[in-house]
């Protein structure tokens, strides 16, 4: 007589268990009976294994076919809603199918043993159609963008197309090259045409942030091009100057930052200056640069020796006129912007640590002398003015720490305002800060004056910075001529269209009713801005049934966690002693990369990022007498602060943020993760959306190998679109560079990266060549492989058109 399957059984038996434990819970949050009927089903089969029943396929049949009829009723056709409910029943069906498995079954009566074989057979062949059916079903939407046949014109002719002068190539941030040699046509010959290091590399403790896991280390540079040379930055604040046509490396400036109290490392890019002709200075091409322990620098572009007639030998220090910094509480992570002979930054203020943190006020500076020209500072009357030595900006106002965009012509300069600290409660926050928290802001290049302000956000309680400037396009005129207009992104998702000139919105933005109910001492705005007149890529609200995971047990866990959540959609305010789910959160949508825009044919490119957060708020006592947070009143340094706790310092409450992972690390939320979109901004409409990315590099419990599932993945950095009819990008967790045609939204080209290419691309010529180049140095925060690469891509010589 045949053994008994006893492996077989303990697994049906084991998995049962674990949903009939979880299903009971689920139940009684008043969540889904399938994962408690479902267990018993799987319970039951392993007995009847393991008594070798010939009931035991049917029984599973039955299993089977239930858990295909609840998975269409509750997820529809959805390829990977489906993909979580039936494989593991799958996979335990076709096991028991297995001829080796169905020995130690009961044979029984012949009849009723093959009935159940062929009944069960039957059930795993409907789960696969439905699953290939399912698989079949477009992912996302296809259209097709119509280019113009030649370059045209409609693109800022202020920069040489073969150079990339600013962070965005040009003051707009549209991230578009003029350059064709890489095309449609031949894109799928381009090669690595050089790689360099540049020797700044992650040091022991940063490879991850946060106040207990130390410092975390990114390298997000856009290179910018000037002449034959291109000028990078590192996360240590190193500034080297690169032949764009070799890639050898010219020079290397290390102004040894004192990043020992910094959380955050990076550096994003680095400005350029020329000074007019005639003017005496040792330095007339000069790379102005930030340094993390909140210095400015200026290095001659030739040398990189710092310009001696900057500041005091070619630094100043941007703590001054801030009063007392405590360590690590004000560094800079985005290039300044050059413009108008006005060198003008803000800067990364830390996050939920305290009311009274140092002023965000945003400061313009003489290019030449380093001398303070004017400070933008919202709680000053008038809000730009020139403080003296001995005085001090309006402390804990809302800071504008992204890449800021101009319009030269009209003299103005676009900044995305942050709200003031902390992010997650805001009953300190006086009427100034209101007034332009999460907003963009006009203000004149050359006085500082604000002309106007857009609000992305009221009252801002869940960390919606606006994260990067505007990108600038001209779009046509209902009556003829054109309109000077501005996109900007959100971290919700919501793309707004403004007037660039006065503010006003061109798409319609609605004041909509969002979920009230504030902890005690906190307020909640009634109503939100969306831009209804343009398409949104926010997320849709989650449900129980949109929970996702690797297996149906880890679904589970995350149905509980979300029915033991607070959750009312967008907008949920945070609550006391209880998770509050924040979808879409901090992390974007689109977050500090911004979008692209092709100027000439009116499209905006912009890659999107899907992951929730949970936030949890709790009183102060409770936490400072278990000593996870001490008395601090901002005199000298921050106490220490455990528990990753957010201490909020100067409010009644700490606070907790993560993302929401379910234990084995996989999101709670179902793909796609990420995605590139298309949108016509003449129509309003999305032309094309596609999931980007692959799993590759993204397995559970954080491990770097995995199957690429097309799931679209976590992404961070941005793209550029080119007059080849292409938009490269980087930033996926999968760490490849991709082509794609901007037509279709269809990968044309990708190339392995050596490490993480959470960076925006960019693209120059010089002696004939186009390049495409990024960074590709990691995003410790996003869990990529680091490292310290600069990879430049071309055609092979004489491929190209030219």
């Amino acid at each position: 007589m045949p053994s008994r399957p006893y492996i077989t059984s303990i697994v049906f038996i084991l998995i049962g268990l674990a949903l009939v434990v979880g299903g009971v819970w689920l139940v009684a949050l008043g969540g889904s009976w399938y994962y408690l009927l479902g267990g018993i089903g799987l319970v039951v089969t392993g007995v009847l294994a393991w008594l070798r029943s010939r009931w035991t396929t049917w029984l599973y049949m039955l299993v089977l076919l239930g858990t295909l009829v609840w998975s269409i009723a509750e997820a529809g056709l959805d390829f990977w809603q489906l993909e979580v409910r039936l494989v593991m029943p799958v996979i335990l069906g076709i096991w028991l199918l297995l001829p080796w498995v169905l020995r130690k079954l009961e044979p029984a009566e012949p009849a009723t043993r093959r009935g159940g074989v062929a009944a069960l057979g039957v059930a795993v062949v409907l789960c696969l159609v439905v699953g290939v059916i399912a698989a079949c079903r477009p992912r996302g939407i296809d259209g097709r963008v119509q280019l113009a046949a030649t370059a045209g014109t409609g693109y800022d002719a202020s920069v040489p197309p073969q150079d990339w002068l600013f962070y965005g190539r040009t003051p707009r941030g549209d991230r578009y090259s003029p350059l064709d040699q890489i095309n449609r046509g031949n894109v799928k010959h381009l090669k690595l045409a050089w790689s360099m290091h540049t020797g700044d590399t992650m040091r022991p403790g940063e490879d991850k942030g946060g106040t207990d896991a130390g410092h975390e280390f990114n390298f997000e540079d856009t290179p910018i091009k000037v002449g034959d040379t291109l000028y990078v930055c590192t996360g240590h604040s190193w500034v080297e100057a690169i032949d764009a046509a070799t890639g050898r490396k010219k020079w290397t400036y290390d102004p040894h930052a004192d990043t020992r109290a910094d959380v955050y490392l990076a550096c994003r890019g680095v400005a350029y200056y020329k000074a007019p002709p005639g003017t005496p200075t040792d330095c007339p091409e000069r790379i102005i640069a930030p340094v993390l322990d909140a210095r400015l620098m200026a290095l001659n572009a030739q040398t990189g020796k710092p310009c001696e007639d900057f500041g005091t030998h070619g630094f100043i220090s941007l703590k001054e006129y801030l009063g007392h910094v405590p360590a690590g509480f004000h560094f800079i992570t985005s290039p300044p912007l050059v413009v108008n002979d006005r060198v003008m930054l803000g800067g990364w203020i830390y996050d939920n640590q305290a009311t009274f943190e140092p002023s965000g006020a945003v400061r313009a500076f003489d290019p030449l002398s380093g001398k303070l020209i004017w400070a933008w500072d919202v709680g000053h009357d008038p809000e730009n003015w020139t403080p003296r030595p001995d005085q001090q900006l309006t402390r804990g106002t809302p800071n504008a720490w992204g890449a800021y965009t101009a319009d030269t012509q009209l003299g103005l300069v676009y900044l995305p305002i942050g709200n003031a600290t902390p992010d997650y409660y805001g009953g300190k926050r006086r009427p100034f800060d209101e007034k332009v928290s999460s907003s963009v802001v006009a203000v004149d290049i050359e006085t500082g004056a604000p002309r106007w302000v857009f609000q992305t956000v009221h009252h801002d309680r869940w960390d919606f910075d606006v994260p990067t400037g505007p990108s600038l396009v001209d779009l046509p005129a209902p009556g003829g001529g054109t309109v000077p207009a501005l996109l900007q992104t959100t971290k919700r998702g919501e793309l707004f269209l403004l007037n660039r000139e006065t503010g006003k919105p061109i798409a319609q933005v609605q004041e909509k009713p969002v979920p009230q109910g504030a902890v005690p001492g906190d307020w909640s705005s009634p109503t939100q801005p969306f831009s209804t007149g343009m398409p949104t890529l926010a997320p849709k609200d989650l449900t129980e049934a949109s929970m996702w995971g690797a297996t149906p047990i880890d679904q589970m866990v995350c149905r509980i966690q979300f029915r033991k959540a607070y959750y009312k959609g967008q907008f949920t305010p945070p609550q006391l002693n209880r998770d509050t789910i924040v979808y879409p959160a901090f992390d974007g949508v689109i977050d500090w990369q911004g979008a692209s825009i092709d100027p000439v044919n009116k499209i905006l490119i912009a890659n999107a990022n899907y992951i929730p957060f949970r936030i949890s708020l709790a009183p102060r006592g409770p936490a400072m007498r278990e000593g996870l947070v001490q008395p601090w009143n901002g005199a000298g340094n921050e106490p220490p602060v455990k528990g990753g706790l957010a201490p909020q310092y100067g409010t009644p409450y700490v606070g907790k943020v993560h993302p929401w992972l379910n234990p084995l690390g996989v999101p709670c939320n179902s793909p796609p993760w990420g995605t590139l979109t298309a949108i016509d901004l003449t129509t309003r409409k999305i032309v094309w959306q596609h999931p980007i990315g692959t799993t590759r590099d993204a397995g559970p419990f954080g491990i770097h190998y995995n199957l690429p599932l097309p799931t679209g993945i976590f992404n961070i950095g941005g793209n550029m679109v080119t007059a080849g009819g292409l938009v490269f990008i980087g930033a996926t967790a999968d760490d490849y560079l991709r082509a794609v045609d901007e037509r279709t939204g269809k990968v044309v080209w990708k190339a392995r990266l050596p490490a993480g290419g959470q960076a925006n691309p960019m693209s120059y010529e010089v002696d004939g060549r186009q390049y495409v180049v990024i960074a590709a140095g990691g995003h410790a925060g996003l869990g990529t492989r680091s490292g310290d690469y600069v990879m430049a891509y071309a055609l092979p010589q004489g491929n190209g058109k030219h």
